[in-house]
């Protein structure tokens, strides 16, 4: 039997931005969150795409990722995601190919339909159109990351001996997910290309219910189109705050969480009036989920540990604990709840410590023993001491040093 391959790491930042502070400081903040997330041994961290409805303020994640790999040095840099039927196919394949040389095999490719209905008015596109335009865009779009020649043409695009002229730097070609919420068209988009698996809802109710549909569609489909998937490259997005305590972290939220529920609400033309107070905003996020963000951990490392192996027992396994950024805590909360992640969380879920543990555990099992002869070894470098400075008349006395050891001196035994 093969040991169980650790559990990966990363942050999904969308970014949930509130529109009453600095853009331009917001986004300075983001990069400095890839330099802090490298530092504490993150694996991953996904940059979204918006154009529309103000908090999720970047448009660009390949330009967001071209910046952050400068200041990296180990992070995998994914696009999370580009929202295909926004683009054409040969400029989205030719920006990653140059980003997977710039990051020299770092950046990951996620994509989607688009997730904000503003975006696709604003472009003109029928948001029942998103999901086909995407599939037929993935098509394309992974041929020309293959280094094929492509001639094609649809009703929004056309490619005439269409080639990327800049081959992938990794091999055969830059890694790549598609985002899944509750339908099955991520799940199928991802069996048919043998890619991997973006589940943002996963701890929404429906999408908690669906995560083992999901894996089984992922797979029928890619059997039907004779390809593979490896539940390694399937990812959970997870929002989440840790703090020392429950109460401490449950107090951090006063810094933004109304602010999120007042884009929510927003957002969905829904009335939040319900959960305008702190409290009862804490309790709909983490008792019945809020909105598209599904149910969050606002606690201690010890319930993140909770929470994620559940999420394992439910999906059967996955391979990357994604962790939903966002800015309801202060930056320097926020900044402690990811470190608090990386000491005490990620390490249990990865068994990181059992050899440590079974070593003292084995030591005070035979200490009496062991300390013991360590007691008697000294004593017995003591005893000849004394006596060779008996024997020459002269030198420093050395006393009984045995007591210094913790445990009885089997001599008094």
């Amino acid at each position: 039997m093969q040991p169980k391959r650790p559990l990966r790491s990363g942050v999904f930042l969308a970014p949930y931005h509130p529109d009453d502070e600095s853009p331009s400081l917001q986004i300075r903040r983001d990069l400095e969150l890839a330099e802090h997330l490298d530092r504490l041994g993150f694996d991953e961290l996904w940059v979204g795409e918006h154009h529309s409805a103000s908090f999720e303020s970047i448009a660009s994640p390949e330009i967001f990722i071209a910046a952050a790999a400068e200041r990296t040095r180990n992070i995998r840099l994914g696009t999370g995601v580009v929202s295909l039927p926004y683009h054409h196919p040969l400029m989205v394949a030719d920006r990653i190919a140059q980003l997977d040389h710039q990051t020299r095999g770092r950046v990951m490719f996620g994509v989607g339909p688009g997730q904000l209905p503003s975006d696709a008015h604003m472009l003109g596109i029928e948001v029942s159109e998103q999901r086909r335009r995407m599939n037929e865009s993935l098509d394309v779009v992974i041929r020309l990351l293959r280094g094929e020649v492509v001639t094609q043409k649809s009703d929004w695009f056309e490619l005439r001996d269409a080639r990327c002229q800049l081959g992938c730097f990794s091999h055969p070609m830059v890694e790549m997910a598609v985002a899944a919420a509750v339908s099955p068209s991520g799940p199928r988009a991802a069996g048919k290309h043998g890619i991997g698996l973006l589940s943002m809802a996963a701890t929404s109710d429906q999408g908690f219910d669906v995560l083992p549909a999901h894996w089984a569609v992922c797979e029928d489909v890619a059997a039907e189109h004779g390809q593979t998937v490896d539940r390694r490259n399937w990812r959970l997005v997870v929002p989440m705050h840790l703090a020392e305590t429950r109460e401490q972290a449950r107090a951090d939220m006063g810094y933004g969480l109304l602010k999120l529920v007042r884009y929510f609400e927003k957002l969905g033309g829904e009335d939040l009036a319900p959960i305008r107070t702190l409290d009862a905003a804490i309790e709909q996020w983490t008792e019945r989920g809020l909105t598209l963000l599904g149910r969050a951990i606002i606690g201690t490392p010890d319930d993140a540990i909770a929470r994620i192996r559940a999420l394992e027992q439910q999906s059967g396994g996955f391979g990357t604990i994604l962790l939903l950024a966002h800015d309801c805590a202060s930056p320097a909360r926020t900044a402690e709840s990811y470190e608090l992640f990386a000491r005490y969380v990620l390490p249990a879920l990865r068994d990181e410590n059992r050899g440590r543990i079974e070593s003292l555990d084995w030591f005070a099992e035979h200490s009496r023993k062991i300390v013991g002869d360590l007691k008697v070894a000294i004593g017995s470098a003591i005893e000849e001491h004394e006596a060779e400075r008996r024997k020459r008349g002269r030198g420093v006395a050395w006393g009984d040093a045995r007591d210094l050891l913790v445990g009885d001196d089997p001599k008094k035994g």
